[in-house]
């Protein structure tokens, strides 16, 4: 007989009638074989859909090329589906739920003829976790499949867990005829369902990625109590040899890979990597916070890694003798057969094809590598994994940090008073834009925990749900907020980089009591004296402008955080409006 598993995918298998399926394992070994497939049998916009590159400069690493069109995240183009539009909030794009389904069956209907419906069984967090959670997804391309082998546990195991079960995660994908007029990623967190049509794209068709790992597990975590979020989680051990573990919640192009495999400028100070992008937060049998990174993989922004920038990213990439490395639309080095991407060294190849295959030549003021050119690595290559990483009860975690990209105001770090005024500071976060995000440099973009577009319901909720959340255990963590991008004169006041953790490291003595802190409307910040700068060329007087806090500066802030919150309505928590009524009095008094 059977099962529920195998059922589902019959039925997609009759919806999209492909010439054959296939079930992937997950294995080193399947991936070359699906690789080899890619290189001779199946095209994107007419070109194989991998190129092998230098094995002895960058080992079994390979190109892919997506189609020009399919660059990016399509959040124009991604709905979160319930029969009731307030259920999805206005921070997600709505479409009833019966809708959205007979709109994308219709495209679904026979996109698969011939080609191969792979099948990929896969878990979210390591096998033994009561916190993993099992999941299918089918795809018609050998580039996902890949990729997802890279980036979840796929195999045997998966398949063990889901047994005769029908709970589990559900995702239907298919490349369709890449056209932009036919593309669509439904989600349907009720039934634990999403579906994906017209992309070949990594978050738009690895459907482990924000698809169930964010928009469907932050509605699981509603439903069962946990938190899905969209946080790195990096373990800091101080010279005593003691290890603090902390979640941070970063926007895009907020330097989040970089933190979580940050270099210490500080002797004996070492921080150790157990994700770059996605926290599953559950209270543990002690009561206290547990984190797990749900991923087996990074899936980063090439364009700006660099020894200088992200040296253990770096070697991570270059350390592929036993897992197989991904590279999308980068540029092509003809001279070495090596990838290449703006700010990955000084010097610009002679002999190069753009991100399309085309011959880049520099005086046409184009980038050779798109701007959102991808890797995709294991996690098993970085240098800096915790030896944590596969403990199936996660982290015991000691902070939680929120940041953005703010030019002025926003203090180099600050932390709440207590969980809610943190859950406050999470829910006011924002970011300023940049000129590749929007052709405007420096728009403010709000984006709660760095969640905006991730949330697979309505964000009032969601706010009540942290709150809620945190009346279940003990020893809250601490929350702090930072900014290493405050300006003056439009020069950077801080140096970032490896010397943030000058500022791990006050967090750390904050955790440990040793040192005091001074309040201010915005939270508690440091005596300027007791952040670690020897060694820095830093004058005492740009270190106090990182923490000024000016009151006619903070007007429009205050205006614009009302309005953001104003767009929820009476499902808005009224702690928040409280908390918020609290931050304006004391900025204005």
């Amino acid at each position: 007989m059977a099962t529920a598993l195998e059922k589902w995918v019959n039925e997609q298998a009759e919806l999209t009638k492909p010439d054959k399926i296939y079930w992937c394992d997950g294995s080193e070994e399947e991936k070359h074989r699906l690789i080899e497939t890619g290189k001779k049998e199946e095209k994107i916009n007419g070109n194989p859909v991998f190129f092998q590159l230098n094995h002895k400069l960058w080992p079994n690493a390979y190109l892919h090329r997506s189609h020009p069109s399919d660059v990016a995240r399509t959040e124009h183009l991604t709905y979160v589906c319930y029969p009731e539009k307030e259920d999805a909030g206005p921070n997600n794009n709505w479409m009833g739920a019966e809708e959205a389904k007979a709109k994308i069956r219709k495209l679904f209907d026979g996109c698969m003829k011939g080609r191969t419906m792979y099948v990929l069984p896969y878990l979210m967090g390591h096998p033994d976790s009561p916190y993993a959670k099992p999941s299918v997804q089918v795809t018609d391309i050998s580039y996902v499949a890949v990729s997802m082998g890279i980036m979840t546990r796929m195999g045997k195991k998966a398949l063990e867990r889901i047994g005769s079960s029908e709970n589990f995660g559900k995702g239907l994908h298919s490349i369709g005829d890449l056209n932009p007029e036919k593309r669509f990623i439904m989600h349907f967190p009720r039934e634990n369902l999403v579906q994906s049509i017209g992309s070949g794209y990594g978050g738009n068709a690895l459907l482990g990625k924000k698809c169930f790992s964010l928009r469907i597990a932050s509605y699981l975590g509603l439903q069962q109590g946990w938190l899905a979020e969209h946080m790195l989680i990096i373990g800091v051990e101080t010279p005593t040899g003691k290890i603090h573990y902390i979640l941070a919640a970063f926007p895009s192009a907020c330097g989040k890979t970089n933190l979580a495999m940050l270099e210490s400028t500080l002797p004996g100070y070492k921080v150790w990597t157990l994700g770059d992008d996605i926290a599953w937060i559950n209270i543990g049998p002690d009561g206290r916070l547990y984190a797990i990174n749900p991923e087996a993989g990074f899936f980063g922004v090439a364009p700006g890694t660099s020894i200088k920038t992200n040296p253990n990213m770096m070697k991570t990439l270059k350390a592929g003798t036993c897992y197989t490395t991904l590279f999308t639309n980068v540029a092509l080095n003809l001279k070495t057969n090596e990838p290449w991407w703006e700010g990955i060294n000084e010097d610009t190849p002679e002999n190069m094809l753009d991100w399309q295959g085309k011959e880049f030549i520099p005086a046409q003021g184009k980038t050779a590598a798109h701007p959102n050119s991808r890797f995709t690595v294991s996690i098993k290559q970085c240098p800096t994994i915790s030896s944590e990483f596969d403990n199936p009860a996660g982290v015991p975690i000691s902070a939680i940090i929120f940041g953005g990209k703010r030019t002025q105001m926003i203090p180099l770090v600050s932390e709440s008073f207590d969980w809610i005024n943190g859950v406050f500071s999470g829910a006011r976060m924002g970011s300023e834009t940049t000129a590749a995000a929007t052709n405007k440099v420096g728009v403010l973009r709000r984006d709660p925990m760095a969640m905006l577009p991730f949330c697979g319901y309505n964000m009032a909720d969601y706010f009540r749900h942290w709150i809620e959340f945190g009346k279940k255990f003990n020893n809250p963590p601490k929350i702090f907020s930072v900014n290493w991008f405050r300006k003056d004169d439009n020069e950077f006041l801080w140096p970032g980089f490896g010397e943030n953790i000058r500022v791990l490291k006050w967090i750390i003595d904050r955790i440990e009591e040793k040192v005091g802190a001074k309040e201010t409307p915005v939270g508690f910040i440091p005596d300027i004296n007791d952040i670690e700068t020897s060694g820095l060329d830093i004058p005492e007087e740009n270190l106090k402008k990182l923490f000024e806090i000016k009151k006619d500066e903070w007007t429009e802030e205050i205006n614009d955080i009302e309005k953001f919150f104003s767009r929820f309505g009476k499902r808005m928590p009224q702690e928040i409006w409280k908390e918020f009524e609290k931050f304006k009095n004391h900025l204005q008094s």
